[in-house]
């Protein structure tokens, strides 16, 4: 096999829900390889390093073996290896830990309004980076 579409890929390993978030992802400058954003029809090989950012914390992964079609997750470990900083996985854990304390116990499900704030809250991170 000599390579598979970024987007395919991602999808295929379970970083992204579906194929079109995975291509999203990539339209919006969230997915690099090599430091370079990359257009989701970019063909990825064994050995390449991803950068992908979900909830404003930037994941690393490295290419273990290519797939064309989605696998269960208990096989995503054979296809991808996660090699995010530990910095990273910091600011992921701060992160939730902030949108954890928000609400109290038991108050159920967030109001659609609530929704509304945590989604906006959670796209400001997905925008902000350390430069």
């Amino acid at each position: 096999m000599a390579g598979v579409r970024v987007d395919k890929f991602l999808w295929s390993t379970r970083i992204f829900k579906t194929r079109s978030i995975a291509t999203k992802a990539c339209k919006n400058n969230k997915v690099k390889m090599d430091g370079e954003v990359v257009k989701p029809a970019k063909e990825i090989t064994v050995g390449d390093e991803v950068d992908v950012k979900k909830r404003g914390v930037w994941f690393r992964f490295r290419v273990l073996e290519l797939l064309k079609k989605r696998v269960g997750a208990k096989l995503v470990p054979d296809y991808i290896e996660d090699i995010t900083p530990p910095e990273e996985k910091e600011k992921l854990q701060v992160i939730q830990t902030r949108v954890q304390f928000d609400r109290e116990k038991g108050t159920g499900r967030p109001t659609k309004k609530e929704r509304r704030e945590l989604d906006d809250f959670l796209s400001y991170w997905d925008g902000w980076e350390d430069d």
